[in-house]
This record gives structure tokens, sequence and C-alpha cells, in this order.
């Protein structure tokens, strides 16, 4: 085991989030100043909830992760960000309908200062918004270097020692991988490109961050930094990145009745799924191409948990569809509705139906809290590039190209708590 050499988590840690205004930023911000001020429990966080084994034997011993590991506190984190509107933290909760206005109120006047940086933003990624609140520039890199600026000022000014950067913003449109993403000097040179539709507004803000050494965090299914160029950048820059797409409702619960059913050894014939979901993701997803994107990620999953090629007459002939439709009456209250048709002994059929009424930024905002931990933990431990310890969080965990992904919840907490004993030296 490689003896991890743990840079200490002094000062204050800046925590830049785009989509500033959005229900899961606001919801994350606003649930972490109450939390840190000890009126709400942060329900979901791994850690600050979760408690760790170390040690074998009579040397066997366990405790909180927040205890173990040597993390940032919560009183440590300074909030900032970016958004197309120009609503404070507190405008947009009270907009997004997530949490009640006698929750917001807990920490009103912290939520009311905090407002939002002017946003990058093209809208041939994002069509269903009209920003109001966003740059100018000739080109994506002009664009970028005013949010290398905006890292910079919002550092010197909150007198923080570290920032991490989180993209909690929309769905961007569906972009492929191409030629240019697959060198970060053609990619770069695409950049200063102003005609360009090969680099969205996500990949000014990670090439930001990373060029100001600042983790980059992708809580969404856009290419963002899932090519080749951004894992080279990663590597010269020494930063840590992860992504994508938060794990929170639907596909959390195929990560763990998929591995069941391979557990058993039981056949799948089909899985369909289907979501409603009113908020402002629920709108951006309305649009085809940025529904695309968002499909890709949630197809991803069952495939590699599932090894059809291994068990073709298990999982050999899957058909697996995904729904999202946009209800504006349920706001951030989605709900997802799975229809699973498995066989089992001599191939007789058998349904499973799944009815989730959750509540998607309510899933989503520890998910960010932990990231924004773990992603600075990552920094200060000299990790670069992909960070596959974290795919507990995420759809679509980030791999290399020629490598298949682990998608079981199970595996991945395994993962997750192995590199943090080994982060410990336990």
């Amino acid at each position: 085991m490689k003896n991890i050499q743990v840079q200490p988590a002094e000062g204050r840690l800046g925590v830049l989030v785009v989509g500033l205004g959005g229900a899961v930023s606001t919801t994350f911000i606003i649930g972490t100043l109450a939390a840190r001020k000890g009126l709400a429990k942060p329900i979901g966080s791994m850690t600050q909830l979760s408690y760790l084994k170390v040690g074998k034997g009579n040397n066997q011993r366990e405790g909180l992760i927040k205890d173990l590991v040597p993390l940032a506190s919560l009183d440590q984190l300074v909030f900032g960000g970016w958004d197309i509107f120009p609503d404070s933290v507190y405008d947009g909760a009270m907009h997004a309908q997530v949490l009640t206005e006698k929750d917001i109120n807990l920490v009103a006047e912290e939520a009311k200062a905090i407002k939002p940086m002017k946003a990058a933003f093209d809208p041939n990624f994002i069509t269903r918004l009209n920003g109001t609140w966003c740059k100018e520039g000739k080109s994506k890199w002009d664009l970028m270097e005013q949010l290398r600026a905006d890292i910079r000022n919002f550092k010197q000014e909150n007198n923080c020692n570290r920032v991490v950067v989180i993209w909690a913003a929309s769905t961007e449109a569906y972009l492929p991988m191409s030629d240019v993403h697959a060198d970060l000097s053609r990619f770069e040179a695409e950049m200063k490109n102003p005609d360009t539709k090969l680099v969205a507004p996500s990949m000014c803000y990670a090439y930001a961050a990373m060029k100001e050494g600042a983790p980059f965090i992708n809580g969404a299914p856009a290419l963002t930094v899932d090519f080749p160029a951004m894992w080279q950048l990663a590597d010269e820059t020494g930063t840590p990145i992860c992504g994508k797409d938060y794990k929170s409702g639907q596909t959390m619960m195929k990560t763990v009745l998929a591995p069941a059913f391979h557990a058993r050894m039981l056949g799948l014939a089909g899985w369909f799924s289907t979501n409603i979901l009113g908020n402002r993701d629920g709108e951006v997803l309305d649009d085809p191409a940025s529904f695309k994107t968002k499909e890709v990620s949630k197809l991803s999953v069952i495939d590699s948990i599932l090894e059809p090629e291994k068990y073709p007459d298990l999982y050999g002939d899957i058909y697996h569809k995904v729904r999202i439709n946009y209800y504006p009456p349920r706001n951030d209250n989605k709900e997802a509705w799975d229809n699973i048709d498995i066989f089992g002994w001599m191939g007789y059929p058998m349904q499973i139906k799944v009815n989730f009424l959750c509540r998607d930024s309510i899933l989503a905002a520890p998910l960010a809290l932990d990231l924004v931990l773990l992603s600075d933990l990552a920094k200060r431990c000299g990790f670069k590039g992909i960070q596959k310890w974290l795919s507990f969080y995420f759809k679509s965990p980030m791999h290399e190209l020629d490598e298949v992904p682990v998608h079981s919840l199970f595996e991945q907490d395994r993962m997750f708590r192995d590199k943090l004993r080994e982060i410990i030296g336990e």
C-alpha cells in the first residue's frame, strides 16, 4: 500500500457552484448552512453520517467518516458560483419550492448574501432557458478566461485557501465525442474558434477550474470532462475530476435491483422506466437534445452489472426503455415508475413494479456536499485525473475508454470505503 501524504484541510474552502440559483444548488447550500448551525440534519450524506470500519482482529474499530478521514468541516465552506439568472440563493430557493419558507428562513440572511456571478451560456446547448445574467465573449476561450478570473477573485475576496467547482446546472444538449476532444491542443484551438459547436459551456467551467488548480465535479450527464483532452489537462494540472450525473432516484434503484438479479441468476427480459418532473431540469429535459444526453446516462447502467456477454441466456436480449416527461404541477417532486420483467426457473415470467415518489433535489443535495468534501480531499492527497473511487455518487461513472465502469452500488461502496482506508493508512 502506498503511503499517502495528505495535506491538512487548513483555512477556508471555496465552493463554486455552476447553476447557483437552481433547485439542487439552493437545497444543497441552505441545507449545509442549516446543518452547520445545528438547525438541520445532513441526512443522506455519507461523509457526515456513515461509519467506517478500520483495522483487523483485536485492533478493529469504527467511527464516523468525518471523524476518521481528514475532511474539511462544514464551518470552513464558503459558497459562491454562477447562474444565468441574477437571483440570490434565497430567491432561487423560494422559486424552486423544494424547501419550505420556514426552512429557508433558518439561514435567510446568509442565503440572501450569496449572489451569482454572470454565467458562461450558449443557448444552442440549453434551448428551453433564456438566460438574463450572462457573460459576453468573442469565443469560448474568452468566456473561459473570464471564468478563471472569477475563480481567482472569489478566492482572494473570500480569503479561501482552496476552491472546488461543481456543476449543478441543467443538462446540456447531447454532444458526441469527436476528434477535437481527443487531443488537448486541438481542443484548445477549437475553444478559440468563434463559430465552434463542439465546445459546450460546461467545458469552459471545467477547463477554467483545472487551470486554477480546482477539482471539478460534473453533476450532469453531459460530455464536459469525459474525454481524453480533459484527462490530459487534469494530468498536467494535477487536478482531480469526477462525474457524471448525480445518482439520485430511479438509477440508484437500478444499481440496487440489477445486482440482486445477477446474484440470484434471475433472467431479465425488459425494464421500462418513466418519470414525471416539473422543475427547471424537467423543463430543460423536455427538449429532445437535452433528453438524449440524460437517456445515454440512464441506459448505461444495466449491461455492465448483468454481463450479458457471459450470460446470454439470462441477459442477452433485454429491452430497456427510459422516458422523462415534463409535468409542471409536480415541481421538484418527481415520480418514477419502473416495470421490470424478469424470469426464473424453467423460464417462467415474473414482474416487479417500483413506484418511487422522490424529491430530486433532496436526494441530490447530500451527494453534492459529499463530492465537494471528497474532491477537496483528493486534491490534498495529490490525486489527479478521474476519481473512480467516487463512482458511488454517479449514474454514469467516468472511466478510461478501454474500461468497463463499475455500476453496482454495493461494489461502488466497497471501492469508496477501501480508498478511504488507504488514505488514512488502514
